[in-house]
């Protein structure tokens, strides 16, 4: 029985990247004309606290009853939901962010198609469905996350809405744990600065990312490449952290690692701390404010902190290699040393043209901390007499062994 009767039709994403010839992932499937005890009595299981959403008995594949929504308060949660058998599929597609995500299949292949969807996907078109976009402010995420993944230009007519729920107060609503899902996830697109450019132009990275907005304008030192500013330095290393597909942990790195040279307000940070310092504080006010797991917070501080000396690790001696090591902690987390240099060599490519540079520096550092691993710091600990002397007495064999390391 379970579809037997049931106008079932396959709506959103799957119908999208089926039309742009991508891989479907995960399929979504709207229900017209049921209620929820009739899904139940089919075997379907019930998922959804909000609004009726229901299990497959067999795929576990996601059916949800189709559904209008109004808003009822500030907040992404703030919503009326109505799930009713007479919802037709033209009202649930209206609800929808984009009209690229406002298509349904039914079970023949057939395309019903209400807003236009399918020729914004031809002419590589955000574009949202009706004003009731301007109803949640992850939206304006989503959108920006779309563009760094299609390529595809947002309708001006959906920018300008974007930039009055900026305006009207309704982004600050945004919960920290929404806004890094959203971040993270455009980090990972294929061109992650199209997601930075389209928040930028709307005027929430202002709101949401304030460190990463001040560095636009602000120019890049003499000595490295001064013909494009902080913020387009920054678009640069993060999108060939994507070229090169690194982790998220790397992109978030790649991201940070300039915070510093920002023009911050005298009255938030001083202005005579290095920018090395000012970018690690200014980073963890960052995490903590959007919550921003560990492992991603912890490599963003290496490479905010400790960038500048990777690039010129062949001017530094090897006892300050051995110090740069230990405050890496390469020792014991070798895997997470790795995404640093990973991070640094996004750095110095960060620049037009520089794509495939290689990056001598990751194999200089390798080799001396394998130089340094190789130190036996338990032999040393046993014949050491002053136990007192046991670290002083390991650093000073490892700076031994890197330097005959960097100079064989």
């Amino acid at each position: 029985m379970k579809n037997s009767g049931l106008k079932i039709y396959c709506v959103g994403g799957a119908v999208r990247d089926r039309l742009l010839g991508l891989p479907v992932q995960d399929r979504d499937w709207v229900v017209v004309g049921s209620t929820p005890e009739d899904m139940v009595a089919r075997g379907y299981r019930p998922v959804g606290k909000d609004f009726p959403v229901f299990l497959h008995p067999e795929t576990h594949e996601e059916y949800a009853l189709a559904r209008t929504e109004r808003k009822t308060a500030p907040g992404y949660k703030g919503f009326f939901i109505h799930a009713a058998p007479e919802v037709t599929l033209e009202q649930d597609l209206l609800r929808r962010d984009f009209t690229l995500n406002a298509i349904a299949e039914d079970a023949g292949g057939k395309l019903i198609d209400p807003y236009g969807g399918e020729a914004d996907l031809r002419a590589g078109i955000l574009r949202h469905v009706s004003p009731a976009f301007n109803e949640d402010p992850v939206r304006i995420l989503r959108a920006a996350r779309f563009v760094a993944r299609f390529g595809f230009s947002v309708a001006p007519e959906t920018m300008e809405l974007m930039r009055s729920i900026v305006n009207n107060g309704e982004v600050d609503a945004l919960v920290p744990e929404r806004v890094w899902q959203e971040l993270a996830r455009g980090l990972m697109e294929k061109k992650p600065s199209h997601f930075f450019t389209v928040l930028r132009e709307c005027g929430v990275l202002a709101r949401i990312l304030p460190e990463v907005d001040v560095l636009f304008g602000v120019p890049q030192p003499e000595k490295y490449h001064p013909e494009i500013d902080c913020g387009i330095h920054t678009m640069l290393v993060l999108d060939d952290a994507a070229l090169h597909n690194h982790t998220l942990e790397v992109r978030f790195a790649a991201l940070a690692h300039d915070l510093g040279k920002g023009n911050t307000p005298k009255n938030i940070l001083p202005h005579h701390i290095g920018h090395e310092a000012r970018g690690v504080e200014l980073l963890h006010a960052l995490c903590g404010r959007l919550r921003v797991p560990n492992e991603c917070r912890d490599l963003g501080l290496l490479a905010a902190r400790y960038h500048g000396d990777v690039h010129r690790v062949r001017e530094l001696r090897p006892d300050t290699i051995v110090r740069l090591l230990q405050g890496c902690d390469a020792w014991r987390k070798p895997e997470r040393f790795m995404q640093l240099l990973q991070a640094c060599a996004c750095d110095a490519r960060g620049r037009t043209g520089h794509e495939h540079d290689a990056y001598p520096q990751a194999d200089y550092l390798l080799c001396a901390l394998q130089a340094a691993q190789a130190v036996r710091a338990g032999e040393i600990a046993r014949q050491c007499e002053d136990k007192n002397l046991i670290a002083e007495q390991v650093r000073l064999a490892r700076v031994a062994a890197v330097e005959h390391a960097i100079q064989g």
